[in-house]
């Protein structure tokens, strides 16, 4: 278990990372978290150093592949900084970014409050507290050079590979009828490469990968608020993106969104 000094200096030590566009292989082991519960606690931090109130949450590792991928068990939750959140049709800088890739995935704005409770959430009532449901855009990236070694509590204090975010228009209210585990997307790269995919490969429905993430946060202590968005993990294996891409995520009925790459 880490102490307040030690989470502090873990936060500290990402979040310059992060903003100077750098990476280290892992923390020093004297600061390095060995559980999710100090994972979530250098998580925390990152959020406490924006000028915004929080964008929202995203999942990371929803399918088996990306878990295999990055050699964890299950999904990650991290925190979707303001300052990383931008609007449809955005011209967002790729720099030093390590991953350099793009996922499509369903989004999730929250109506009302869902506050933690000793009793699970289900997934009826957690869709019932949901706003909007929007296309949109993830953009990750890792301070760890290997981030597929790192591990699950380190990647949790990395903030379940955050960086940046596009969130597309709201879908029509219709979305609450269509089985969005069977819904198709398709996310193409400058009107050339593209990548399709389904909302089963998101816990097998994005609503119950939604539902995870509360019930995730509730275990916290979190509750997850009114106007915040979810985002619930790529819906296709993610495209490969460069600067001068022009990338576009099609959720067909339920709308699009697109983002632009520069260097």
């Amino acid at each position: 278990m880490l102490t307040k000094e030690d989470i502090r200096t873990a936060s500290d030590v990402l979040w310059n990372l992060w903003n100077g566009c750098q990476r280290i292989d892992m923390l020093p082991n004297l600061y390095r978290p060995k559980t999710r519960t100090d994972g979530y606690s250098i998580q925390a931090l990152l959020e406490q150093r924006s000028a915004a109130p929080l964008f929202g949450w995203k999942i990371a590792a929803t399918s088996s592949a990306g878990q295999s991928h990055i050699g964890v068990d299950g999904p990650l939750a991290g925190r979707l900084i303001s300052e990383r959140a931008h609007d449809d049709g955005a011209y967002i800088s790729l720099g030093d970014t390590l991953m350099r890739v793009a996922e499509p995935e369903f989004s999730f704005r929250m109506a009302y409050n869902l506050p933690p409770r000793e009793q699970p959430y289900d997934m009826k009532e957690v869709v019932d507290a949901v706003e909007s449901l929007h296309p949109a855009i993830e953009i990750p990236d890792s301070r760890y050079e290997n981030f597929t070694t790192a591990g699950e509590a380190q990647l949790i204090a990395d903030n379940a590979c955050a960086h940046e975010f596009v969130l597309g228009p709201p879908a029509p209210v219709s979305w609450r009828e269509i089985p969005l585990d069977l819904h198709r997307v398709q996310i193409e790269v400058c009107l050339g490469r593209s990548v399709k995919g389904i909302g089963r490969n998101v816990l097998g429905d994005p609503r119950i990968a939604l539902t995870w993430l509360v019930n995730e946060l509730s275990g916290l202590g979190v509750p997850l608020e009114e106007g915040q968005i979810v985002t619930t993990g790529t819906a296709a294996t993610p495209s490969p993106i460069s600067p001068e891409d022009k990338v576009c995520a099609d959720f067909g009925c339920l709308g699009s969104v697109t983002a632009n790459f520069v260097l």
